[in-house]
């Protein structure tokens, strides 16, 4: 089941046309839909394939910046957002066992003097302090660099070697604002406040034919 703070906000034909070009990617697992009331411009879109002996991650999802996110972002302070999956084996018999787990941070900044925002991006183990490759972006607004923000494409989450022929496994994905990175003063105004929440989660159950 998804769940998304009360800033998502998205028309339900932007959330289909997403839908369409992921199914033009190629094949896709089977998607964990949101409960019967809520909007389907809620729902996260997740995809997951097999290639190159590998387990890939694709993700597309919206929601609005806080105003008071925006405003800090409009002043020169960098926002920077954590996205995790997590590969999790069912198992009936015992508690659920974790195969993988991968975290991708992003660091937004907007530079007043060039007028530009600048996305920098990297993908690591969750259990690894030492970060990967960073990809760097220039955007010239700020929509065309929250579009990039809220898309994540080809994520490698696990070795298809790590995957057991004929078990159940399915992906649990979130993706939150990381309010430990801001200035020491903005973290201890964030305390117990929701302006500065922006969390999404969803679910994913594997189709058999790529646990195979």
């Amino acid at each position: 089941m998804a769940f998304i703070t009360h800033y998502f906000k998205r028309p339900a034909l932007d959330a289909l046309a997403g839908l369409l070009a992921l199914l033009l990617c190629g094949p896709v697992a089977s998607v964990w839909a949101a409960p019967d009331d809520a909007p389907a411009s809620t729902w996260p879109l997740l995809r997951v394939e097999r290639a190159d002996n590998a387990l890939w991650l694709s993700a597309q999802f919206d929601f609005v910046l806080p105003p008071v996110v925006e405003d800090a972002l409009q002043k020169g302070i960098p926002i920077y957002f954590v996205a995790q999956a997590d590969l999790v084996r069912q198992r009936w018999y015992w508690i659920n066992r974790t195969v993988a787990s991968v975290q991708r941070r992003a660091r937004l900044a907007y530079h007043p003097l060039t007028r530009r925002w600048r996305l920098s991006t990297g993908t690591q183990s969750a259990a690894d302090v030492t970060p990967g490759l960073t990809l760097s972006q220039n955007f010239d607004t700020l929509p065309e660099a929250m579009a990039a923000v809220r898309r994540i494409v080809h994520w490698k989450l696990a070795d298809a070697a790590s995957l057991e022929p004929g078990a159940q496994y399915r992906v649990q994905f979130s993706f939150e604002l990381d309010t430990n990175e801001l200035p020491r003063p903005l973290q201890i105004g964030t305390l117990g406040q929701s302006d500065w929440v922006v969390n999404v989660s969803a679910a994913l159950a594997l189709a058999d034919e790529l646990t195979r």
